[in-house]
Parts: structure tokens; sequence; C-alpha cells
């Protein structure tokens, strides 16, 4: 079956939507961010909004609770290959489909444009070694002001069966990066705010950056008139200034829990590098950790 792109647009996907090999999933996931100190960070499973409204023909990926593991310390952590394999398989991803992810954007009190729950979901299968995969550009939002409709039928796909084999380089955890700090040969990303990267925030248990990390913020990569990415020139120049288009180098993201750093992940792999893993644990673990340094300030 021929590749499909990184990200398809609405129109895209509608020409599609009755086709037989396509798997289009809904991975909203709720989350907000404290608006002042003390104020405890919201996160939320989509499905009530999915049942509510929802793109023709998708299925419900539970992001929180399905595609988590649930018995983990920290949220949103990689689920076993055992658990993500028997769940994608009940949404029919499997040989000769492709999939199209959509959400309804990265945060529920604040209009930042980034479809990084879709992104996380595409990271995963491509972490168990499925391909096929688009994320629709603009989400929800954007499918709407299109013009293209919704509805709240039910559907489902046949069950699949998921022959993959996982590839662990796509994941690093915290000791690697410790390592990366001092690896000229690493890339290392912080795709946070920059209020966040800098230390200027309370959000995480430390403030701050991993030392020798370069900041390329999540929400920075689409044009808030049309809500769509930005050509792949301008994202280009993003990441060329910061050595991470380097094919010979190995580009490392992470964010707060292992989300947002798939986005950044997304459009490295769309502009061609394929050496990018995620910090599964980000700043939820290593700010935790006082043994791990931190930098602030500019």
């Amino acid at each position: 079956m021929t590749n499909i792109p990184f990200v398809v647009d609405s129109a895209w996907l509608h020409e599609r939507l009755e086709d037989p090999k396509l798997r289009l999933l809904d991975a909203t996931t709720f989350l907000s961010i404290p608006n002042k100190d003390g104020e405890a960070p919201g996160l939320w499973s989509g499905q009530d909004a999915f049942n509510e409204e929802h793109i023709p023909g998708a299925v419900f990926a539970d992001i929180l609770t399905n595609f988590s593991d649930q018995k983990a310390a920290l949220p949103m952590t990689i689920p076993s290959r055992e658990q993500f394999v028997e769940e994608i398989e009940k949404l029919g991803v499997g040989e000769d489909t492709y999939v199209v992810i959509y959400d309804r954007g990265a945060l529920a009190n604040a209009d930042v444009i980034a479809s990084y729950w879709a992104s996380r979901l595409r990271w995963q299968l491509k972490y168990e070694g499925f391909d096929n995969v688009a994320i629709l550009d603009g989400g929800l939002v954007k499918w709407k002001q299109d013009g293209y409709s919704t509805t709240t039928d039910t559907t489902s796909y046949p069950k699949s069966t998921f022959n993959y084999a996982r590839r662990p380089e796509l994941v690093v955890n915290k000791e690697q990066v410790r390592e990366a700090i001092e690896n000229d040969s690493v890339v290392l990303i912080n795709s946070l705010s920059p209020p966040d990267f800098y230390g200027e925030t309370n959000t995480y248990p430390r403030k701050g950056h991993i030392p020798t990390s370069h900041n390329v913020f999540f929400g920075s990569h689409s044009n808030p008139k049309t809500r769509l990415l930005f050509d792949d020139e301008k994202l280009r120049e993003t990441f060329t200034n910061i050595g991470a288009l380097d094919t010979d180098k190995t580009v490392i993201t992470y964010c707060g829990g292992g989300i947002a750093a798939t986005w950044n992940a997304l459009l490295l792999n769309k502009l061609g590098q394929e050496n990018v893993a995620i910090y599964d644990g980000s700043m939820n673990e290593w700010a935790a950790d006082t043994t791990c340094p931190l930098v602030t300030g500019k």
C-alpha cells in the first residue's frame, strides 16, 4: 500500500471517508494548564466530547486509559506492547489499512494550535512498527471551519491483526538523557513554552530546562489565521537553526509528559529527520529527581 502523507487537510480526508482501508481515529484528550500558582492541572478523556460530535466514520481512541500504562507512576506513560496491540486491534488498525488521526487541539483552556494528542498516538503507532499514519491538519476545529459535517453516529471497524515490530530506539529514558547532555551528536529539544523553558513558571516540581537543550515551542508551527501548519520551508528554518535536521545527529524531544514532544517529532520526521526519540518521562520525571540538573534564565 502506498504511504500516505505525514499531514493531510480536510479536503484530502473528506475524499477518502468511504475508503474501506481508512481507519479514522479521534484521539481527543483535554488538558487544562493552571492559570495561577496552586491551581491543579486538569486531564480528562475526550470520550464524552466524541459522543457529542465527531467526523463521520471515526472511532474513539482513548489515550488516557487504553493507550497509557495505568499502573505507572507518571501519567501518560507508554503501555506495554501487549496492551497496545490488544487495543489497536480493536480499532481495526493492521495490515492493508492506513490511519488518519485528529483531535480537538492541545489545551482545553487556551487556543494553542497543535494536534499533539493525535501526534502522540501517531508516535505510539510508529514506535510499535506501523508507519502509514497521517495527522489531520487543524483537527476537528479546522474540519468544521472548512464546512464539513460532523455526526453523533457510532461506527466500528473489523478487528485486525497487528503484526509489526517495536522500535525501541524511538524512546529514551532518564539515564540516556543524562548521557545526551554531554554528547555533541545529540540535539535535545524542549517542546514547552518559553516561560516554562526559562524557568518562569511553577508548572513542574523544579523550574528550568535540561542543560544544552534548545527551546522549540510546540505551539509555534501553525498559522493562527488558517490554523494550518506553516510550509516546510518555514518549518525547516526553525529546526535547521539548532542543527536538528543534521542526519548525522540524533534528536531527543521532551516536554512535560511526552505529549507535546511528539508534535515536534512528527514535524522532524516530515522534514526528513528519522533519528528522533521521545523522552517519555520528560519534565514530570526529570524535575522530580533532584539529582537531574536544570538550567534557568536566558
